[in-house]
This record gives structure tokens, C-alpha cells and sequence, in this order.
């Protein structure tokens, strides 16, 4: 089982910077870094939420599911 982070695609696609989307929804620029690489072990609905609302999208495009077997 593997979730994958597409923050950095949707980031790309919205043309905003790390620093810039850390600003607006209030988290530290080095958390929403191991957010956007995938390190992350957990993640909060508000941060998702805020994360979101901002980028204008949906958790899905932010969160996939692959299947390690296939």
C-alpha cells in the first residue's frame, strides 16, 4: 500500500511558490516540505482543508492511492 503526494503538481499547475502557499494557510514552510516530498507519516483534515481551499482543488488531487503489488 502506497499514498502519494501530488502537492507539488497541483502547487505547479496553480503557480504558486512553497514559501507562498505555506503563508496563506499558516504552516511552516518546512512542514508543508516534507508534506509536498512525501515524507510525511500523517497529515490533519485542517491542513488538507486549508490546503484545498487554496488551491482550489479536491483531496484527490492531492492524495492517490497505488497499489505496491501492481
Amino acid at each position: 500500500m502506497a499514498i502519494i503526494v501530488n502537492l507539488d503538481v497541483m502547487m505547479a499547475k496553480r503557480k504558486i511558490s512553497l514559501n507562498e502557499l505555506s503563508q496563506k494557510i499558516d504552516i511552516t514552510p518546512a512542514n508543508l516540505s516534507i508534506l509536498k516530498t512525501g515524507k510525511a507519516k500523517a497529515i490533519r483534515f485542517s491542513t488538507l482543508d486549508a490546503i484545498c481551499r487554496e488551491l482550489e482543488c479536491q483531496p484527490g488531487d492531492i492524495l492517490e492511492f497505488r497499489n505496491k503489488e501492481n
